[in-house]
């Protein structure tokens, strides 16, 4: 009765096009990565309790309350201008979902799509709690990780999206070809989590109080960066396998070329993290990283969904009698 509620409600909205559905789900994986990538602004700018408390700003008030705290003026505007991007995320996500509904996609396409509200709201009950206990060091790295997991899950829905809800699955590289880009995908999820932890250790706490000062991951920094290209190194060299296996098969362009831009993009990922450990982490620099990986997240993503595909379904051939 409710879902039946939902579905009149639903149909009173214009009827979106295809086109309108891959340009909203594309705004999706670009507000899903840049939310990262303004909570790494936040991070560098030592604003991360602009906001001491959460859901409200300040206690009584959900806005900054300025010259009035003994909060700096630019920490408030920072942290509070990121949490008013969520809002953003929140429209784009309730975007898809009904524009999928409304054009009665299938039902994967749907499932997909409420995916982006329902980690929206997961990611906002985890950046409270981050808020709450004083960013330690792991609730931030949950919260990285999370922004990157939804960035995946956003290109996935943008293919699933553009795929003809009336075709046929095709498998368009080899099974064990599948499973290579899969291990990628570990490996580079091993890659982000070590990199959470070289921030968790380093420099940019995210708050520079000193009457209470943020809880830092007590481990020798130089050891996790190590760790973290170690792992870059066995990504891309993972990466390089793939490239010769797809070469060997004579996969389709579409998907080398999505391998080649991903190749490029941890390339200069690797570069900007060399000049970081080589500067002493500038904060330029740390944003510059964030975006890569949500890049790199993305890209790896592409490639993954381009071993199969749902393609048009073979019309029937008509046969005329003799």
């Amino acid at each position: 009765m409710l879902y039946r509620g939902y579905l009149n409600l639903v149909d009173r909205l214009p009827l979106p096009s295809l086109r309108t559905q891959r340009i909203i789900a594309f705004l999706t994986i670009v507000v899903q990565g840049g939310i990262a990538v303004t909570g790494s602004v936040v991070r560098v700018t030592a604003s991360g309790l602009g906001c001491p408390t959460w859901p409200q700003c300040f206690p009584g008030s959900m806005v900054p309350v300025g010259v009035s705290s003994n909060v700096h003026t630019l920490h408030q505007v920072v942290e509070f201008g990121n949490r008013l991007l969520t809002f953003v995320v929140v429209v784009v996500s309730a975007a898809i979902v009904l524009a999928v509904t409304r054009a009665r996609r299938r039902r994967e396409v749907i499932a997909w799509a409420w995916l982006m509200p329902a980690g929206t709201v997961l990611q906002a009950v985890i950046g409270g709690i981050t808020v709450l206990t004083g960013l330690l060091w792991w609730t931030v790295a949950i919260h990285m990780l999370a922004s990157m997991l939804m960035v995946w899950l956003a290109v996935v829905l943008f293919e699933k999206v553009g795929e003809p809800d009336d075709g046929v699955v095709d498998q368009v590289l080899p099974q064990p070809l599948r499973w290579l880009t899969a291990l990628s995908g570990v490996v580079l999820a091993a890659v982000l989590i070590a990199g959470t932890m070289v921030t968790g250790a380093g420099p940019h706490a995210g708050d520079k109080g000193i009457e209470r000062p943020v809880p830092r991951l007590d481990l020798d920094i130089t050891n996790l960066v190590h760790l973290h290209a170690e792992l870059l190194v066995g990504y891309l060299a993972l990466l390089v396998g793939l490239a010769f296996a797809l070469y060997a098969v004579a996969a389709p362009e579409r998907v080398k070329l999505r391998l080649k831009v991903l190749l490029g993009l941890v390339l200069a990922q690797s570069l900007i993290g060399l000049v970081q450990f080589w500067t002493d982490v500038p904060a330029v620099l740390v944003v510059m990283h964030v975006a890569g990986a949500g890049l790199c997240t993305a890209a790896t993503a592409a490639v993954w969904c381009a071993g199969r595909v749902r393609t048009a379904a073979p019309q029937p051939v008509a046969v005329t009698a003799a």
